[in-house]
């Protein structure tokens, strides 16, 4: 059974398509999902819209609490880290993190950078000690990345106002969105990543549902991939 972490971060309630003003990202991440359980049906999907309720900012409480060993930390401290805690559980134990994410103004919404910032936990997600070298998801020395443990994929579903984003088009130095989500995904040990997104959003009209079936035919394509590869380990096991 596959276990997907279902993310949401669009603070537009509905979707493109169905409801009026909603979001083209929940459209997406929708269509991922149903696709999915249609080929599926008893795949776990754990559900989080951090775009309606956005994790806690970081705190001074919150960093003093993430630093103090597990020994000394105080009731009030592990209070701090709950949230935290939930959402790093939700990390760990999916096998495929779908994540509905517009582009903001060439980056990622501030729920979204939250979300980011309370599950890379050292000592959870990644580790540092001086006697580690490099590793091949993150080659930075002394770091290793928990999540490596088993293959781990993120799909990163998007939208964006302007066109071009991709490489090679003209605006693709300006999107911090994919590359900065990628790097931080890989550094916690999500091998496995695949951004897909619709353009032409604020000039609407022909442009942006061309943009829009083009995305949700990828979206098909790649969960047909995905699924295929997740089964082959099952399908190998002995009886």
């Amino acid at each position: 059974m596959t276990r997907l972490l279902h993310l949401d971060a669009s603070p537009r309630p509905g979707r493109a398509g169905t409801h009026d003003h909603g979001s083209h990202t929940r459209r997406l991440t929708h269509h991922f999902i149903s696709h999915w359980h249609a080929l599926e049906s008893d795949a776990e999907v754990v559900y989080r819209d951090i775009g309606a309720n956005p994790p806690q900012l970081t705190s001074v409480e919150w960093i003093e609490a993430e630093f103090t060993p597990a020994e000394q930390k105080s009731e009030s401290m592990q209070a701090v880290l709950a949230d935290s805690n939930a959402l790093v559980d939700e990390v760990v134990q999916a096998d495929i993190l779908v994540l509905g994410v517009p582009m903001y103004n060439f980056g990622m919404p501030a729920a979204f950078k939250a979300w980011i910032d309370n599950i890379v936990r050292i000592g959870r997600t990644v580790d540092f000690d001086m006697k580690y070298g490099a590793h091949p998801y993150v080659p930075l020395e002394h770091y290793v990345p928990l999540l490596a443990d088993r293959p781990r994929h993120a799909v990163l579903l998007s939208s964006r106002g302007g066109f071009g984003f991709d490489r090679p088009g003209p605006l693709a130095d300006f999107n911090h969105l994919e590359p900065s989500v990628r790097t931080a995904l890989q550094f916690i040990g999500i091998g496995g990543f695949h951004d897909i997104a619709i353009e032409h959003q604020e000039e609407g009209g022909e442009a942006l549902a061309a943009s829009t079936e083009s995305a949700l035919a990828r979206i098909d394509r790649l969960v047909e991939s995905l699924h295929s590869e997740m089964a082959m380990p099952r399908l190998s096991q002995p009886a």
